[in-house]
């Protein structure tokens, strides 16, 4: 059980088209989440990839939506801006930006709102260590697909530089910023529904 599952329950219990409805606004309110985040934005002078909060938009969604809900999230987000929506970062949009240096960590998006979607859903949302812990999972996901990526424009000896080191502070900010928001989400919804505590 995820945040999303004990909202939606409560918001349209059962299923049938309400309940479909409710998914779909869900999911693309999600992407809308992600494109807002993404508009926090620091181009960096000497690197293609700028500092944004979109890390924090997709693990925050992967992680209170679920695995299933915040992969679609990330997918839609990404055919938004393909699409040419500006809502990639520093409102821009458009195939090229997706096939450009900064592709691999939007690929990775996808990947890691599920991963971190999939451990929410088995409770390490819900304390603080195991929250930071799949955040730093997520945050790797992302790393993962994005710098190997990267290297191809800019070169394996200077990826670490451009592309890893000038995000870790940045990183372990929002890393804290979701350990002192989910453990408290649910610390609120296990007050509002005791019932849920205990639920995965």
């Amino acid at each position: 059980m995820v945040i999303a599952d004990v909202l939606m329950g409560f918001v349209s219990p059962g299923i049938g088209r309400r309940r479909l409805a409710a998914e779909v606004g869900l999911v693309l309110a999600a992407s809308v989440f992600i494109a807002l985040t993404a508009q926090v934005s620091l181009p960096l002078p000497f690197s293609p990839v700028p500092i944004t909060g979109q890390t924090f938009g997709v693990l925050l969604t992967g992680a209170a939506l679920g695995w299933r809900r915040g992969t679609l999230a990330a997918l839609a987000y990404l055919a938004e801006g393909s699409a040419g929506l500006p809502v990639f970062a520093g409102g821009t949009g458009g195939l090229a930006r997706l096939l450009g240096p900064t592709g691999g960590y939007l690929v990775g998006f996808v990947l890691a709102a599920l991963v971190v979607g999939w451990l929410a859903g088995r409770g390490w949302d819900r304390r603080p260590l195991t929250t930071a812990l799949s955040m730093l999972v997520g945050n790797l996901v992302i790393y993962g697909f994005g710098l190997p990526w990267l290297a191809v424009y800019v070169g394996v000896d200077r990826v670490l530089a451009l592309g890893l080191l000038p995000f870790i502070p940045g990183d372990l900010l929002k890393l804290a910023l979701a350990v002192a928001v989910l453990p408290g989400a649910w610390g609120v919804l296990g007050r509002l529904f005791p019932e849920i505590w205990g639920s995965h």
